[in-house]
């Protein structure tokens, strides 16, 4: 997949705020400061498209980033230890609901956990959710980087029995730094992160 053009196009915090259009998005998902923004500059050759921090709860909306005029990166707040109250986590919660439930245009999910350490509960219930809802979905383990390749591969193998993903599924060991995995990222977005299509013979006929 060659990235031409990549930008940052709103923020959002309920679906009358979302960008009016039918080209297909794939949502993010993860826990916050599991490396999201990294993830999305890394893959798409963009520095400072999406914002990073250190700050756990950083991202206070959902943001919409459109690829090369076809697709959307949505990029939602992160869920768990975000260091912020308890009204703020539930109002989090409820646009967030609210996007995953009613967003036509969602083809897909991207959850990101840290490779580095065991999911926790929450990525256990994004996970049962994202099975569900029989969206097509990916696994990607970021941070690769920080360990030993004999580590990753121990620690991808604790995070499928973590999350029951089965013997086939392939989750995406990742590298903000290096790149590691981005190949793979892209080829599974290339299936899913497509205009859509319309029936030209049964539309002539309508």
């Amino acid at each position: 997949m060659k990235i031409v053009q990549a930008e940052y196009v709103l923020s959002a915090i309920n679906s009358s705020q979302y960008p009016q259009s039918l080209q297909p998005e794939i949502a993010l998902v993860g826990r916050s400061n599991v490396g999201k923004s990294s993830f999305i500059n890394k893959f798409l050759n963009r520095k400072n498209l999406a914002r990073t921090s250190s700050t756990p709860g950083k991202t206070q909306t959902i943001n919409f980033y459109q690829i090369n005029g076809a697709w959307f990166f949505v990029d939602l707040p992160g869920y768990g230890f975000a260091q912020v109250s308890k009204k703020m986590k539930s109002l989090w919660g409820q646009f967030i609901e609210e996007y995953l439930y009613t967003r036509q245009q969602l083809v897909g999910i991207i959850q990101v956990v840290d490779i580095r350490h065991t999911p926790t509960k929450d990525d256990i219930l994004m996970q049962e959710w994202l099975v569900e809802q029989g969206l097509p979905y990916l696994v990607i383990a970021t941070k690769a980087d920080k360990l030993s390749r004999s580590k990753q591969l121990r620690q991808k193998e604790k995070i499928k029995n973590v999350l029951h993903l089965g013997e086939d599924f392939s989750l995406i060991i990742f590298s903000a730094v290096t790149g590691e995995g981005r190949e793979e990222v892209a080829t599974w977005l290339e299936q899913y992160a497509q205009p859509p299509t319309y029936n030209l013979e049964l539309d002539s006929k309508l």
